[in-house]
């Protein structure tokens, strides 16, 4: 199935078959798109969590408008965003940089410091709004994978991020939940799997200058 082909088959999932499970290497592949997901200047300011405890996911429900995705497929994923950037992240960052590419303190010192200069300069809430961005960018990724590996998801705005974080106890983390996406197997009842997706023609969605 050529990539095309998988974003066709793939359709917002509104139920999911509760006795099918993701295998352990199709979760383990799921992590690592996540972590390979380009953020803004590499600092990764995203976090998620990985939720298979079914009556975890039941709480989920009435927090989420009562859609029952998030409690009946086989694993819930939780996009999270820090709280804050600190200079300690970004020099972590560069620390590790350093490990793994054997990078000298001489050639990075420059855009450390730029760095962290500029994000002294941000407030915080323009930062939460630029990781908030960047968890959008770690969705279309997973979305894509799902789609190759013919995994089924739904990704959901529609729940009540105050009343998850209470949940999960987010805030002991420093971590607040943006978006969430329900991961597993559509039921051979859900009524959107046999609808034809509607999306507008390529001319009018794509402009191309030449």
């Amino acid at each position: 199935m050529n990539i095309i082909n998988s974003l066709e088959w793939r359709y917002a999932t509104k139920k999911f078959d509760h006795s099918k499970k993701l295998t352990i290497p199709q979760i383990e592949t799921l992590k690592k798109a996540f972590n390979l997901t380009p953020t803004s200047f590499g600092l990764q300011p995203i976090k998620m969590i990985v939720i298979e405890d079914k009556e975890l996911q039941e709480k989920f429900v009435k927090y989420c408008y009562f859609q029952r995705m998030v409690a009946d497929a086989s694993h819930l994923l939780v996009l999270c965003i820090e709280n804050d950037t600190t200079t300690d992240d970004i020099n972590a960052y560069f620390d590790l940089e350093k490990e793994i590419r054997g990078t000298s303190e001489a050639v990075i010192a420059n855009f450390r410091n730029q760095l962290i200069e500029m994000y002294k300069n941000k407030t915080l809430e323009e930062k939460q709004l630029s990781a908030t961005y960047q968890t959008y960018i770690a969705l279309g990724n997973l979305m894509t994978v799902c789609a190759v590996e013919k995994i089924d998801n739904c990704p959901m705005e529609g729940f009540m991020p105050k009343k998850i974080d209470e949940l999960l106890n987010l805030p002991s983390q420093n971590l607040k939940s943006v978006l969430l996406m329900p991961v597993g197997f559509r039921a051979d009842d859900d009524i959107m799997n046999a609808m034809k997706k509607v999306r507008k023609p390529l001319s009018e969605t794509v402009l191309e200058i030449s």
